[in-house]
């Protein structure tokens, strides 16, 4: 009988979800079952729940959100709190994190974009290449680099939208994610995008490979998790270095990260083995 749940994308998301399903499925076995976040039903007889795969849910955030409430209320045994999983799903927490001490990416907040905000960006940044995304995103959905007086896309208009400089190592260095089962490192990959872009994720063209962090790499990401209120069961921190080489988050995700296990030692055994820990031995 299956005793995980992993949440899958919403009917009609068009992002192919199969490989991570089947590695998920190699690994747990028929341990685990698969749910629609947007459509999960009856939760409560399963002893984990993972939105690792709930991808698409920024398409529809007031629907994510009262299903957040909604498992919150039946106190479900999520493997992230609720609570983090709320706070995570609105890029503003970077600017928790800065709070607390956290080199972040920098970042400034248009609540409705428009024009005249990237040009006070790029007064603040020093910089005409700027990249602009939604406040809710995920897979680079309504993500766009500007560089000199290009139009604004009709799309983002009047939207929350996070604007940042251009980290120009992308191209060149390339972005770390960390990944770390119950605050204990697991593996690190470093993605690139493909040539003339920016953008790392693979439906664009990027490609990454298994690497070993640098020491500074493993502290920020340490760092980043220690400030959380509740150790999350498993999250990836992404960074990039600045222009004067220092390594700074563009994000946690403490939802539904790519795990890319396929780089884990042992196929993801250290994963396998937080699970275990968290809802018994029995479960495998």
């Amino acid at each position: 009988m299956a005793k995980i749940c992993i949440l899958t994308p919403a009917a009609g998301y068009e992002e192919d979800h199969r490989k991570d399903a089947a590695f998920l499925g190699q690994l747990f076995g028929d341990a685990v079952q698969y749910r629609p976040w947007d459509d999960a039903g009856e939760l409560k007889k399963f002893a984990l729940i993972l939105p690792l795969l709930a991808w698409g849910y920024q398409r529809d955030p007031a629907r994510w959100y009262k299903a957040l409430d909604g498992w919150e209320a039946q106190r479900l045994p999520f493997a992230n709190p609720i609570s983090l999983l709320r706070w995570n799903t609105d890029k503003g927490y970077l600017f928790d994190l800065e709070a607390a001490g956290v080199a972040i990416v920098p970042t400034r907040l248009a609540t409705a974009f428009q024009a005249q905000d990237v040009e006070d960006a790029r007064k603040v940044f020093g910089t005409t290449d700027i990249v602009i995304k939604p406040a809710i995103s995920g897979g680079a959905d309504g993500t766009y680099l500007l560089r000199g007086s290009g139009m604004i896309p009709s799309d983002v208009q009047g939207r929350p939208m996070l604007i940042q400089p251009l980290m120009g190592s992308v191209a060149t260095d390339g972005e770390y994610s960390l990944f770390y089962f119950n605050a204990q490192f697991s593996h690190a990959i470093l993605k690139r995008p493909a040539a003339g872009d920016f953008r790392v994720q693979e439906q664009f063209g990027g490609a990454e490979q298994k690497t070993q962090p640098p020491f500074e790499a493993r502290m920020l990401a340490e760092s980043t998790l220690a400030m959380l209120y509740e150790t999350p069961l498993y999250a990836r921190v992404d960074m990039i270095r600045d222009d004067e080489g220092l390594l700074r988050v563009i994000e946690l995700e403490v939802i539904e990260p790519s795990l890319f296990l396929a780089h884990a030692d042992f196929g993801g055994a250290q994963f396998a083995a937080a699970l275990r820990n968290r809802v018994g031995k029995e479960l495998f």
